[in-house]
């Protein structure tokens, strides 16, 4: 799936987009009971015709009543729909909490720096690190236009002086860099800072 936000998501998939919300739904399948104000009377007078012609849903939200006209075929249409909906936003839903989007979010930015902070795992976690930074890299940095990796230590180490173009090889070296690095290094309390300054310096880097 494209690297879009949840919100760009909807703009395409949602109920509204795909006139699905209740309301959208409601005024398809029946008309609004409505009280209009009558002059001669002074006064707001509900319309009586549909009492107890058409079965009548009032909406939660905003009190609205609502006379439903449809035939089964179109509310058994309008299920459909819904079903179909339901099961997009699943697969959406799956797709946001696997993989590297559980730790990293979805990657929206065209450029990006990875700042590495390994401080003092053990080994096994600083593996752990590895893994995730990996399939992040093959995942998602693979679908955007540049990138680089820094790691925070006392003598900053960088994979690339600047951000560079994403292909197939450069996140394959970025790959075999991150596996070759020590798991200790010297570090001091100021390192992250710095790590963090020299990703924000890349001209190419937006955030």
């Amino acid at each position: 799936q494209p690297l879009v936000s949840s919100s760009k998501w909807l703009q395409l998939h949602g109920l509204k987009r795909n006139k699905l919300s209740l309301s959208q739904i409601l005024s398809q399948i029946g008309f609004q009971h409505r009280k209009d104000y009558v002059t001669i009377l002074g006064k707001f007078v509900a319309s009586r015709y549909a009492d107890g012609l058409f079965p009548q849903y009032k909406e939660a939200q905003d009190g609205s009543v609502y006379n439903l006209t449809a035939k089964k075929e179109l509310i058994l249409h309008f299920v459909d729909c819904l079903m179909r909906a339901i099961e997009l936003y699943k697969q959406r839903m799956e797709w946001l909490t696997s993989e590297s989007r559980q730790i990293f979010g979805v990657i929206q930015e065209r450029c990006i720096v990875i700042v590495l902070d390994f401080g003092t795992v053990a080994p096994a976690e600083f593996d752990l690190c590895r893994d995730a930074l990996s399939m992040v890299l093959m995942e998602q940095v693979t679908q955007i236009a540049k990138f680089n990796l820094i790691r925070a230590a006392q003598d900053l180490m960088k994979w690339q002086l600047k951000s560079t173009p994403v292909s197939k090889h450069t996140v394959k070296s970025a790959v075999t860099w991150l596996w070759r690095l020590d798991h200790m290094t010297a570090a001091s309390h100021t390192n992250s800072a710095e790590a963090l300054l020299e990703a924000v310096s890349d001209e190419a880097v937006s955030s």
